[in-house]
């Protein structure tokens, strides 16, 4: 869901501190409403470092709404950044990255270099205070993990996918006037996300890794793994 800011908090991203005194805004203005409830936010910026968006990509906690890198880049390939920040919030006001928080970031520094977007922080913030990435010396150590650094054929499907987004936003520029076509437009994007899932997992099947290790990797439990699995020989 895109978030509403105005042109004064489309300033350029000098550090954290910047990005903070936006985010802060928007975080107290949520909390009127949905206090209690983790918020993870995208931001898009241009060559300039320019804010060009900001993205409310889930809420609830992070690890229940299951982030995936493609759908939290998707609004980045689209609007043309060149580089993304991901902020969330901890209502507990806890300033300290959990191992889902580090994951998270791992997963998205991979794709970022996939699709040539650069990720350059992710803050964790409170109405009163913030913890950064980058400040923190936890950027640099992610940067050097392995842990999630796709296969050359994740690689491949990644870059696939990018090329169909930019494709769908070409066809959605052509039809946007008319109502059904955007819609129909939604209904096969939906399909081809579903069957490039399907072809990354047959393709890691066949080569002879876990339901686990699948899993981990496209960030999926192993029970949706096994149902891809299942439909492609449907």
């Amino acid at each position: 869901m895109n978030v509403n800011i105005t042109d004064k908090d489309k300033i350029e991203i000098g550090g954290s501190r910047d990005l903070y005194g936006i985010m802060q805004r928007i975080l107290l203005r949520e909390n009127e409403i949905d206090r209690e409830k983790e918020h993870f936010w995208m931001i898009g910026l241009n060559l300039a470092n320019t804010i060009l968006y900001i993205e409310l990509v889930s809420m609830g906690s992070v690890r229940a709404t299951q982030v995936e890198p493609m759908n939290v880049y998707r609004v980045a390939v689209l609007k043309g950044a060149t580089s993304v920040l991901a902020v969330h919030n901890h209502p507990s006001g806890r300033m300290t990255a959990s191992e889902t928080d580090k994951d998270i970031t791992d997963r998205l520094i991979q794709v970022g270099k996939i699709l040539n977007i650069e990720f350059l922080d992710h803050l964790i913030i409170s109405p009163e205070r913030y913890m950064s990435f980058v400040d923190t010396g936890l950027m640099a150590q992610l940067e050097k993990s392995l842990k999630y650094v796709p296969t050359y054929q994740i690689e491949e499907r990644i870059r696939k996918q990018e090329l169909e987004i930019r494709e769908e936003k070409e066809k959605k520029d052509e039809f946007k006037e008319t109502a059904q076509a955007e819609k129909a437009l939604r209904v096969e994007t939906e399909k081809q996300k579903e069957a490039i899932k399907i072809t990354v997992v047959t393709n890691l099947l066949d080569k002879n890794m876990t339901v686990e290790e699948i899993a981990a990797i496209l960030n999926l439990t192993p029970k949706e793994v096994e149902q891809l699995s299942k439909d492609k020989t449907a």
